[in-house]
């Protein structure tokens, strides 16, 4: 016989000896629905833990091993970077000594350019009698001579001027004097100029080889063809 309850929060009676039942648990003041959302949210919430747990526990040993490597290859490099290390600091140790070779070089070399450059103005019926330097620092030097006219003087001067060793070339004067020449006589101007001196570039200067001339420019010249006679 079957017995319903009508009263809200009542319980039937169950009758003695009636058999084993099983029954689920409820939530009172909740609609079944809500109980199984709650359900369905934890067991999500508990299987994204445990996914994430599983995905940092993947990247961790993945770090592991990429530390591991890095670990490895510097030991394995490290003789390899010592050596560079050790052919860099001689690189730049030899470039400085270079530099002051160069600059040692080009001190040295201060007087030949200068008489090669005053040389090569010299015009015609033009001579020096006297190249002194008169100032170290800036270097001035002073040239003296004579010329068969002023005209002579003006072209030297010019010619002077455009050489890349003088920044500055200042008459000091001219005067007429009388040369002797054997027998005969001739006027001629007598004159002094001042030089300052300019350092070029060692990249501007013309450079020779120190121990005999190179092959290529030996083939450059004895393929040149000769000029033509007039």
């Amino acid at each position: 016989m079957l017995q319903v309850n009508l009263i809200p929060g009542g319980r039937a009676k169950k009758k003695k000896g009636a058999g084993l039942s099983l029954s689920l648990p409820t939530m009172s003041g909740l609609p079944d629905k809500w109980v199984l959302a709650a359900a369905l949210a934890a067991v999500s919430a508990i299987g994204a833990g445990a996914w994430l747990s599983y995905a940092d526990s993947g990247r961790r040993a993945e770090l592991e091993v990429a530390l591991d490597q890095a670990v490895q290859d510097s030991s394995r490099f490290a003789d390899l970077i010592a050596r560079t290390s050790g052919l860099t600091a001689r690189r730049d140790s030899i470039f400085e000594k270079v530099g002051i070779i160069q600059e040692i070089d080009r001190d040295r070399y201060t007087w030949p350019h200068i008489l090669d450059e005053v040389a090569r103005a010299l015009p015609e019926y033009t001579w020096l009698t006297e190249i002194v330097q008169v100032q170290e620092i800036p270097l001035k030097v002073q040239v003296s001579g004579r010329a068969g006219n002023i005209f002579a003087i003006t072209v030297f001067m010019n010619q002077l001027q455009a050489s890349p060793f003088f920044s500055r070339v200042k008459f000091l004067s001219s005067q007429e004097s009388i040369a002797n020449s054997g027998v005969a006589s001739q006027a001629v101007q007598e004159f002094q100029l001042e030089l300052d001196y300019e350092p070029v570039p060692l990249e501007e200067l013309e450079t020779v080889p120190l121990f005999g001339v190179d092959e290529a420019a030996t083939d450059d010249v004895g393929t040149r063809a000769a000029p033509e006679e007039n």
